[in-house]
C-alpha cells in the first residue's frame, strides 16, 4: 500500500487538472453514475467539532475512496479541518493507498468554487472578495486567481493582522491581492464573493451585493445562522453539489438553506446541482443582473476525483512509501 504525505500530495496535485476533474465528478454525480451515500459524523459538542466519514465510488475516475475528516473550528495552532483519504482498488476492494487529505479537502473545495464561478459568474467578472483568514481562504485565493479575467483578490476578515498576513503570503506567491477595509467593503466591491468562514451570523448580505454578483459559500457552522443571509438566498439562483446532501439536516446539510426553506424563502424544487449546470449551461445564469449562489457542503466524489489525480501522478513519478499491513 502506498503512503503519501501532505508535502507529497501538495506537489502532485495539479490545480488546473483538479478543476476539470471536479467538473467531471459533478456531472457523474448529477447523472446518477457515481455512488455517494450520505456523510455520517460523530459530534464532539464541547469543541463544536465533528469527525465525519465520506465514502464514494466514482467510475469515470476509477476511484473508490473513503475520507475521514475532522472539523475542529477552535484550533489555533493547526488547521480546523484535518483528514486522511483511503483509496481502494475498485476491481477487488484491496486497499492501495492512504494519503493526507487535509490539502485535498482545502483545494477540492476551492476548485468547486472555481468551477461554479466559471459557470455562473457574469461575463467580465474581475474582482474577487475572499472572506476569511483560514486554510479555505488561502485555497480560494489560489484557485480563483486562475480564472480568466480575474485581476484582484480582496481579502477581508475580523482580524486585520491575519488578513494582512494572508495578503502578504499571496503577494509573495505572485497572487494580486490586497486587504479590504472591512467585510462589507469587500462584498460591495466584488463581482465574485467567496465566503470561507466559521461565522455564526451572515457576512454575505443581500443589501451589500451588486446586481449580478456570484457568491460561493463554503463556510459551515450548524450552531448559528450561517454566513449567507436569507434575503440573498431568496433572491438568487441557488446551486449546490447535491440536493440530497445540501438540503439534509446537519451535519450534512447547509444551515443557510435549511433556514431559508423553513422560513418559506426557498422552494427546494428551485435548487439545482452544479453537475446539471456543467452538463447544460442553460440551466445556470440567464441574465447579467441575476444573483447566483453556490452553496457548498463538500461531497465525497470531489475527494475521490482529487485522490485519483494524486494517486495517478504518484505512480507515474514513483513518489510515496510502499508499506505492508
Amino acid at each position: 500500500m502506498l503512503v503519501l504525505s501532505a508535502t507529497e500530495v501538495e506537489s502532485l496535485l495539479d490545480l488546473d487538472a483538479l478543476v476539470e476533474a471536479i467538473e467531471a465528478a459533478m456531472i457523474d454525480l448529477s447523472s446518477g453514475r457515481a455512488s455517494m451515500p450520505a456523510r455520517v459524523a460523530a459530534l464532539v459538542p464541547d469543541r463544536q467539532a465533528l469527525l465525519a466519514a465520506m465514502p464514494a465510488f466514482l467510475p469515470s475516475a476509477g476511484a473508490l475512496t473513503t475520507k475521514l475528516v475532522s472539523q475542529f473550528p477552535q484550533n489555533e495552532d493547526r488547521p480546523s479541518h484535518q483528514a486522511l483519504i483511503c483509496c481502494f482498488d475498485p476491481e477487488t476492494g484491496t486497499p492501495v493507498a492512504i494519503m493526507d487529505g487535509t490539502h485535498v479537502t482545502a483545494l477540492r473545495t476551492a476548485a468547486g468554487s472555481a468551477l461554479a464561478s466559471r459557470l455562473l459568474a457574469r461575463p467580465g467578472a474581475s474582482v474577487v472578495a475572499v472572506l476569511g483568514t483560514g486554510v479555505q481562504a488561502r485555497a480560494h485565493a489560489r484557485l480563483m486567481v486562475r480564472l480568466a479575467g480575474v485581476r484582484i483578490i480582496r481579502v477581508a476578515g475580523r482580524n486585520p493582522l491575519r488578513v494582512q498576513h494572508i495578503v502578504d503570503e499571496l503577494v509573495a506567491a505572485g497572487v494580486p491581492a490586497e486587504a479590504a477595509d472591512s467585510i462589507e467593503d469587500a462584498v460591495r466591491s466584488a463581482d465574485i464573493v467567496c465566503g470561507a468562514t466559521h461565522t455564526d451570523r451572515p457576512v454575505v448580505r443581500y443589501d451589500w451585493l451588486q446586481p449580478g454578483t456570484h457568491v460561493n459559500s463554503v463556510g459551515y457552522n450548524a450552531a448559528g445562522a450561517g454566513e449567507v443571509d436569507v434575503a440573498t438566498i431568496a433572491n438568487s439562483l441557488v446551486v449546490v453539489e447535491s440536493r440530497s446532501s445540501a438540503l439534509a439536516a446537519p451535519p450534512s446539510g447547509a444551515i443557510e438553506l435549511r433556514r431559508a426553506i423553513d422560513q418559506g424563502a426557498l422552494d427546494p424544487d428551485w435548487v439545482i446541482e452544479l453537475g446539471e449546470v456543467a452538463a447544460d449551461p442553460s440551466t445556470g445564469r440567464i441574465e447579467d443582473s441575476q444573483l447566483t449562489l453556490y452553496k457548498s457542503v463538500g461531497v465525497a466524489v470531489q475527494d475521490a476525483a482529487a485522490a485519483a489525480l494524486v494517486l495517478r501522478a504518484a505512480w507515474e513519478r514513483g513518489v510515496g512509501i510502499e508499506i505492508s499491513i
